[in-house]
């Protein structure tokens, strides 16, 4: 039996969990070793329990690694392990990393430099184009945006790094073969090409409310920071700020409004020391504190090398803030046009957006 083989057939287990495997493997040192072990050493660690110990020494009952790897490759998928360079390095050091990761697509070495962006389900109208901007931005930026596919803040979070011709990862709560939401099927295809959805449950697991809990912890684990756009008093996102404190990610969120529940979540991650987040650069000022060597992002351009619009908005802004509605009447360009030059002149770190949609020229 290969490595691969072994760790496929300890994580089809019943029973097994992250937690368990990783106590085991600390005291056999290799998957091979704890399927060879017999029941009663088993039994002497920590959490196993007998009915868990009887399906590891029986757990060829369980497991078909062999067919299991046919279905991920049929699936036009392979299953990676810690071993892996493909594996992502930030998610070797956390407690209880995965044993396997099922991948469509590709994790690459740029996927290192990852913002994990998270939020509720329900999310409101202002949270979902807060998603979509920060993630076109993040990913613009030349970083990756890992999300869950959920519905709602997860799928604005895809959309908004693949609108920016972006990465963007996606870790799902269920096995490849039993995608979640099924609406996202199609969004999953692009993300595919531009990134890779990830998991690490066997093929046919299908999602329940076991399974998104633990997932968050590798969503988490994959970026050097979490940023919450918008979570209630018992959002999900919650469980994953929480992930991300105990695994010494940098904790990010948006402010929401303070009349209405949807925001009081992310409100008090703020109060609790989140840093707040209004434009990208309160993320992007953080990485030389985070890499030795940061990304390199999009270099700011010379004027001469600006578009008539973009120098247009530029020339009308100053060192003293300017609304949106003065920008678009001193450089006669219709609305659509000046915001999507401010959001390039803004990445470029041209100019910088100040809150109530007021901007200043940097340069």
């Amino acid at each position: 039996m290969t490595h691969l083989e072994a760790c496929v057939a300890l994580n089809m287990i019943p029973q097994m969990g992250p937690v368990r495997l990783r106590r085991l493997l600390d005291a056999f040192g290799s998957a091979e070793k704890i399927l060879l072990a017999r029941h009663d050493q088993l039994a002497t660690i920590d959490g196993i329990t007998h009915p868990l110990a009887e399906n590891i020494t029986r757990w060829q009952d369980h497991a078909d690694p062999t067919a299991e790897l046919k279905k991920a490759a049929d699936l036009g998928a392979r299953v990676i392990t810690a071993q892996d360079d493909e594996y992502p390095s930030a998610l070797r050091e956390i407690h209880d990393p995965p044993i396997v990761l099922y991948v469509r697509g590709a994790i690459t070495e740029r996927d290192r430099h990852a913002v994990a962006v998270v939020g509720s389900r329900k999310a409101t109208h202002y949270a979902t184009e807060c998603a979509k901007k920060l993630s076109f931005q993040i990913a613009y930026a030349g970083l990756t945006i890992v999300s869950g596919l959920a519905r709602g803040i997860d799928t604005a979070a895809h959309q908004g790094a693949l609108a920016a011709k972006g990465r963007t990862i996606a870790v799902i709560g269920s096995g490849l073969g039993c995608l979640y939401p099924p609406e996202n099927a199609e969004l999953a295809e692009r993300i595919t090409a531009s990134g890779a959805v990830i998991s690490e449950f066997p093929i046919d697991t299908a999602p329940d409310r076991q399974t998104f809990p633990i997932r968050n912890r590798v969503v988490t684990g994959c970026s050097f920071g979490v940023l919450v756009v918008e979570a209630g008093a018992n959002s999900g996102a919650l469980i994953s700020a929480n992930m991300a404190a105990e695994q010494g990610r940098t904790l990010y969120a948006v402010p929401g409004r303070i009349d209405q529940p949807a925001g009081l979540g992310s409100n008090r991650l703020i109060q609790q020391g989140a840093k707040l987040v209004i434009t990208v650069a309160d993320i992007l000022d953080d990485l030389p504190l985070v890499f030795r060597e940061s990304p390199e992002l999009p270099a700011a351009v010379a004027p001469a090398e600006l578009t008539p619009d973009q120098q247009k908005v530029l020339d009308s802004l100053g060192s003293e803030e300017a609304s949106l509605d003065s920008v678009i009447t001193t450089s006669g360009l219709t609305a659509a046009a000046v915001s999507s030059t401010l959001l390039g002149l803004e990445i470029r770190r041209l100019v910088k957006q100040l809150p109530g949609k007021r901007f200043v020229k940097l340069v």
